[in-house]
């Protein structure tokens, strides 16, 4: 699944500049536990989140993650948008909750990553 595809499911709003929408996504990832991505990530993933904290951008410095969706209308701050943009990692927002989104994207084509 392409990330423009993702983004136009999701109705979602793109919050990092220059993103390549023909990216090919493979799989997705949701939780809002760090200790739970950081042992269930094998695989280049885009993640589903609600944190907006440093600490969630700083993951790509150790797992490979694809991008970030923001679940639940959350929006990081201008220093986390900058910390992506840094690291070129897409982050995007819907307003549509975790489970929701999830289902979306499942229904899509995009399956779940391996664990």
């Amino acid at each position: 699944m392409k990330l423009g595809e993702i983004v136009t499911a999701l109705d979602a709003e793109v919050l990092t500049e220059n993103l390549d929408l023909e990216k090919e996504i493979s799989c997705a990832f949701a939780s809002d536990l760090i200790s739970d991505i950081l042992m269930c990530t094998k695989e280049p993933t885009l993640l589903l989140s609600g944190l907006t904290n440093p600490q969630i951008i700083r993951l790509s410095d150790m797992i490979e993650l694809f991008g970030i969706v923001f679940v639940r209308g959350k929006k990081p701050s201008a220093d986390i948008i900058q910390m992506a943009i840094d690291r070129d990692l897409p982050l995007i927002t819907t307003k549509y909750t975790m489970y929701k989104t999830s289902g979306i994207l499942f229904n899509s084509g995009l399956p779940s990553c391996k664990i």
